[in-house]
Parts: C-alpha cells; sequence; structure tokens
C-alpha cells in the first residue's frame, strides 16, 4: 500500500507527463498551465486512496484521477474568471494571463478532457463512474449558483450556507473516494459509506477554511488573513455572527458590511472582535469536530481491516492539520 505522500507524488509525476498535441496550441496552453500551477490534489489523492483500500497498484487508475483534478481545476478557472481574480496560488489567473474569451473557451475544453480521462476505464466499471461524476458536476454548478446568490443576501441561513458548500466542496471530495471505491470492485454498501466520509470530510475541510481565513497564521495559511471579512463573504462565521449577534453588535456588524470606504486592517480587527464577542470562534470548531468525526464513523464502517485504513486516516489527519 502507498502512503499518501508516496501517491501526491506519483499524481504530480503524471500531470507532467499529460500531452496535449491536438490543435489550435493556443488553445490548449491555458489548460497546461493551469495544471501546472500546483496545488494539494486532494482529489485525485483521495481517488487512489479509496482504491488502495481494497486493491494494490492504484496507479491502474491514475486517468480516472487526473480526469477529476482536470474537472476541479476547471471549475478554479471559471470561478477566478467570475470573481475577476488576478492571482491563483501566486500566479496570474488565465483571463489575466490571457483574456476572458480564452478562459471561457480553454476552461470548457478542460470540462470535456475530464470526462474523456473520467471515460478511460473499463466498460464494466464506466456507466456507474460516469454516472457519479456527472451527478457530482450538476451538483457543483448549483452549489456555485447559491455561493453567488448569497451574495446578495443577508438572511442567509446556517442550513443554506452547510447545503450550499456540501454542493460546491464537499460532493467532490465524495466522488473521488466512491470512484475508487467503485473501480476497485467495493461492495455497494462500502462506496456509499466512502462517499459520506468524503462528503462529511469536505465539510469540515471548507469550515476550517473559513475558521483559518480569520485566525490562521498567515505563514501557515499560505495568504493574508481577512480577505472574506473585507469582501463580505458569506461563510459559516459572518452568517453565524449575523444571526446570533445582539441589535448592538449587528448594527455594528452591518455597518462593516455596508461600509464602501474603509481602512482593510481596521474592518478586519472590528468584525474579528465581533466574532470573540458572539463566539464565533469556537461555535465554527465545534462545527469542525462534528463533522471531522462523522466522517471517521463512516470510514470505521468500511469492510476492510483496520491496516488498510490507516494510510486515508493519516492523510485526513493531515488534511485538518491534527496530529492523530
Amino acid at each position: 500500500m502507498y502512503t499518501s505522500e508516496e501517491i501526491l507524488k506519483k499524481v504530480n509525476e503524471a500531470l507532467e507527463q499529460l500531452s496535449y498535441d491536438r490543435r489550435p496550441k493556443s488553445l490548449y496552453e491555458p489548460i497546461s498551465y493551469v495544471l501546472s500551477l500546483g496545488g494539494k490534489r486532494i482529489r485525485p489523492v483521495l481517488m487512489l486512496l479509496g482504491y488502495n483500500l481494497y486493491k494494490e497498484q492504484p496507479e491502474s487508475i491514475m486517468m480516472q484521477a487526473l480526469g477529476l483534478e482536470t474537472y476541479h481545476n476547471y471549475t478554479l478557472l471559471h470561478d477566478d474568471l467570475m470573481d475577476n481574480a488576478d492571482l491563483r496560488r501566486g500566479h496570474e489567473t488565465v483571463h489575466k494571463r490571457w483574456d476572458a474569451n480564452k478562459a471561457i473557451l480553454s476552461g470548457d475544453s478542460m470540462l470535456v478532457l475530464a470526462y474523456q480521462r473520467m471515460a478511460q476505464c473499463d466498460s464494466r466499471h464506466l456507466p456507474a463512474v460516469l454516472s457519479l461524476f456527472t451527478e457530482t458536476a450538476l451538483e457543483i454548478g448549483e452549489g456555485q449558483e447559491y455561493d453567488m446568490t448569497f451574495e446578495t443576501r443577508n438572511d442567509v441561513t446556517e442550513d443554506e450556507y452547510i447545503e450550499m458548500i456540501r454542493l460546491k466542496t464537499s460532493v467532490l471530495l465524495a466522488c473521488a473516494l466512491k470512484t475508487g471505491a467503485i473501480l476497485a470492485d467495493a461492495s455497494e454498501e462500502d462506496a456509499a459509506n466512502l462517499y459520506k466520509c468524503g462528503e462529511q470530510m469536505g465539510l469540515a475541510f471548507q469550515l476550517q477554511d473559513d475558521l483559518l481565513d480569520v485566525y490562521g497564521d498567515p505563514k501557515v495559511f499560505g495568504k493574508a488573513i481577512g480577505g472574506d471579512i473585507t469582501s463580505n463573504k458569506k461563510t459559516y462565521m459572518l452568517i453565524n455572527a449575523v444571526n446570533r449577534a445582539n441589535a448592538e453588535q449587528r448594527a455594528e456588524l452591518m455597518r462593516w458590511i455596508e461600509a464602501k470606504d474603509f481602512d482593510r486592517q481596521e474592518k478586519i480587527a472590528a468584525v474579528t472582535r465581533l466574532y470573540d464577542a458572539i463566539g464565533i470562534r469556537q461555535l465554527c470548531e465545534e462545527k469542525i469536530n462534528y463533522y471531522f468525526a462523522e466522517a471517521q464513523k463512516y470510514l470505521d464502517r468500511i469492510s476492510v481491516a483496520e491496516e488498510r485504513k490507516q494510510h486515508l486516516r493519516q492523510y485526513a489527519n493531515s488534511l485538518m492539520k491534527r496530529e492523530s
């Protein structure tokens, strides 16, 4: 069995070896560029770890794992265009390096390539793999639409937010694990439990991202903290602060949300103080712990020997920055 570090190395090597020999070359350059920018490669690693629970040589399904990574990066390419973001992983976004038209067209081709790569599995597994992938892709689009509509609302509920991040983030992690299980001929029960494991892990992971944007160490987090606060992004933190604040706290919070001209550091400090006073950090940490524990419960139910689960458990812990 491979460790997650060994699998990650294999994924990056396989991505580097992908060739784009179709024409025009200019259409495929942005795709190669996006996939070369790095990242944690969480989804392909999870797919291969899911497969490795049952069978050796997870590299035998590498093309499907790369298909999922291609799809994930396609969504980021289009997200960056919708957000008009300048940088992705410290590099220029596609629409900045080229233009918006290229981002749309290369992104569309990237989606097709993702399907092509996913479909390169044996015919016996093809219907199940494509059915799961298609459902997942539809759900992710639905999650993105919810996320965009939340931008204009100040009455988003916690339940609505959890459902949005489940669709936008969690289902792709769930799809990764379940696809690995399907391709390894796992039982339907195990495949379903791995899906739920990935889903709950994804919820914990996204809520942790919300938390770290406010309370994280910039050196560890990899970017300046407070971006969600300055952009009024509807995160678990902000939604619960608005819904749980007393009248005075809510009035101050709304002043900062509605402010057009403000000092960035002053706004971050003021909103963080409000979060502290309302108890938002503890609330978020409790929710993260709940979803992480749920993920572990579903992994416990998988019908393979405990030692075969160790690398997936360790990887989940590393994603959540836990020691054990």
